[in-house]
């Protein structure tokens, strides 16, 4: 597949925020760990190094996470890994009003956008309209929708 791949969206503020919590709490873990095993020089230097150096891995990856579109078709950043889907193999792009059962009540969780694929399978894109990127902007989430389903359209003209 391409690699020229572009978010149709730009990330929301609520990334840096995440970013940040996890910067806080990577650092009281770090002071935790030195506090507990009761480290010193070259231990703390050690631990410190480690957890900074998740964390800028963490961060890079929360900074990249969403989905691209391409020529070819829709790439998908998770946190743990990626996934790229062909035009061809996506049989509809669409809504889907997601909800979680937690014992006899079902808790509504808001739109996500998800792919169906010729094979029968279902693709979740991770758009979530209640995410951190769309939560203040629902006509964005729209807008993204809509391009991802008219770009859909147009390669399998």
């Amino acid at each position: 597949m391409a690699d020229n791949w572009v978010r149709p969206y730009t990330p929301g503020s609520g990334r840096w925020l995440v970013i940040a919590w996890e910067a806080v709490a990577l650092a009281l873990l770090t002071w935790a760990t030195i506090r507990q095993f009761e480290l010193m020089g070259h231990g703390v230097r050690v631990v410190s190094g480690m957890l900074a150096a998740i964390w800028v891995l963490g961060a890079w990856r929360i900074r990249e996470l969403g989905v691209y579109v391409g020529p070819d078709g829709v790439l998908i950043r998770g946190l743990l890994r990626s996934r790229a889907v062909r035009w061809r193999d996506i049989a509809a792009v669409r809504l889907h009003r997601a909800t979680h059962k937690l014992g006899p009540w079902e808790i509504q969780s808001g739109m996500t956008v998800l792919l169906d694929r010729h094979d029968g399978g279902t693709v979740n894109t991770e758009l979530w309209a209640q995410g951190v990127d769309f939560h203040s902007r629902p006509t964005l989430f729209r807008a993204v929708y809509h391009e991802i389903r008219n770009r859909h359209h147009a390669a399998a003209a």
